[in-house]
């Protein structure tokens, strides 16, 4: 008899690319259900797993990923997307069941967000946490039977509430905080939300419900700042709320402290402003807690900074495509849709090895930086947060080592050849569309190198654009090419 078949979607996302390596330890086969297939392609299981290509709102697309599945995970939401991501998140469950009842799937989970207890009143829950809850009722009252994971805060390494909880406790020994600091919250370890998600796949057929789930610990946001800060060896942190602090006035703070963007930043805050608690533990009853309990708030902290000390964070927040950011492909005709696409180009011949400037190339950004003026960089950062944009400090998954799906900086990673070639496509807010890509190559026993920014303007102001940058490019893209080649003869 074979493995039950379970797709995940939101596999290039946080918490779907770590389930994807916990349901083949498991020994189910997975198949893996994403918008651009080439975002997997590097992951250590890629070659284990069954890739689909499918839009959630692409009703025949989503139908034939369903086809022949035994479990399916709905780990897709709208979160950060704009004002009517509501509607979307509302559209894609209804698609999603619907799929799912045509194809005679035996069941759905569905990782939620855990809200206010019962018979509070609509106010008490965020816009996120209501859509949350709404996709929930969708996928239970379809034909298939489903089960609903409500969660609050997830500790783990990369994730956006980890991050968000660390770079304000890093960076601010004393803060001024909105009253959310003061709201009861019930957080849980990454590892027992992948358990239970695993655990659901054997659920037996009459469990359509949902659960809540959460780890030992309920504190305060302030006393899981003050507990990260004794995790980390940091001072007690001085923390001063202020009740005028209103959750847009909040997500901007956060946006500014933290790589996590206002866009992402808001939906959490708001999640935070009333009590996240469990008000059941029932899923211990079908996925019975580890002899040695969950995992506490301590313990994942401890976890998530080893991960990040070891370099090895499997996905991070950043991970899943950022919400209108463009996914163009870099055009390979130089008459593409009719229109400019300007370019400027750099070149050397480094006294090094092709071995050492790939290291150079591959390991640019982050905290390495862009080997020219950093300062030009980081005003354009900046700009880009105020603007909405995700700014300049998303960093790295790994500060060695990239993969085609990456988020690095304000960039994604389109492309990588070990060795031979990275490609990057821009994420900041922009008239248009741009990339910035990096070639080596050993010419008779000489190292060349090549630099390519090209940009595809958007209207007159992408223009406008274009030729107001264009006097600092001499600095910035040709400080580049001589930063990598002086860092890779060192």
């Amino acid at each position: 008899m074979n493995a039950p078949l379970c797709l995940v979607t939101g596999s290039t996302g946080y918490l779907g690319g770590r389930l994807v390596t916990e349901l083949l330890a498991a020994g189910h086969r997975v198949r893996c259900m994403a918008r651009t297939p080439a975002k997997l392609r590097d992951h250590p299981w890629a070659d284990r797993v069954e890739v689909v290509r499918a839009d959630a709102l692409d009703p025949a697309a989503v139908r034939r990923a369903l086809d022949g599945v035994d479990v399916a995970y709905y780990l897709i939401h709208a979160l950060g997307s704009g004002p009517r991501f509501a509607d979307t998140d509302r559209e894609s469950a209804r698609v999603f069941t619907a799929a799912a009842e045509d194809a005679d799937v035996g069941r759905l989970v569905y990782l939620g967000g855990l809200g206010p207890a019962a018979g509070s009143s609509a106010r008490d829950s965020s816009p996120h946490l209501r859509s949350r809850a709404e996709v929930g009722e969708i996928l239970l009252a379809g034909a298939v039977p489903a089960v609903v994971l409500r969660a609050a805060v997830i500790i783990g390494s990369g994730s956006a509430s980890f991050e968000m909880l660390r770079y304000l406790t890093e960076r601010l020994p004393v803060m001024v905080t909105p009253r959310w600091v003061t709201s009861r919250i019930q957080p849980i370890a990454v590892r027992d939300v992948l358990r239970y998600l695993v655990g659901c796949a054997t659920l037996p057929p009459d469990v359509n419900r949902a659960f809540d789930i959460g780890g030992p610990d309920v504190l305060t946001y302030e006393r899981m700042m003050q507990r990260y800060a004794a995790a980390a060896g940091l001072r007690r942190r001085r923390v001063l709320p202020v009740p005028m602090l209103s959750p847009w006035l909040s997500s901007h703070w956060v946006g500014l402290i933290t790589p996590v963007p206002g866009a992402l930043a808001r939906p959490l805050v708001e999640s935070l402003r009333s009590e996240v608690v469990c008000h059941e533990h029932d899923i211990a009853r079908y996925v019975p807690d580890p002899p040695e309990g969950l995992i506490g708030f301590d313990r994942a902290l401890e976890l998530a900074l080893t991960r990040i000390r070891d370099a090895d964070v499997a996905t991070r927040w950043s991970s899943a495509a950022t919400a209108g950011a463009p996914s163009d492909p870099l055009p390979t005709d130089p008459d593409w849709s009719g229109g400019t696409l300007y370019e400027d180009v750099r070149e050397a011949e480094p006294a090094a090895s092709p071995a050492a400037v790939w290291r150079v190339i591959e390991g640019i950004g982050g905290t390495n930086g862009w080997y020219s003026w950093p300062l030009a960089w980081s005003v354009r950062g900046a700009v880009d947060r105020i603007v909405g944009g995700v700014g300049l400090r998303r960093g790295r998954r790994d500060p060695q080592r990239l993969r085609v799906g990456d988020s690095l900086d304000f960039w994604r990673v389109e492309e990588v050849v070990p060795g031979r070639l990275l490609r990057l496509r821009a994420e900041m807010r922009l008239p248009g569309l741009a990339w910035l890509e990096f070639t080596v190559a050993d010419r008779d026993g000489t190292t060349q190198y090549r630099q390519r920014a090209l940009f595809h303007p958007r209207g007159l102001l992408g223009h406008a654009y274009w030729w107001a940058v264009f006097p600092f490019h001499g600095i910035v893209f040709g400080g580049m090419r001589r930063g990598i080649a002086r860092a890779a003869e060192r």
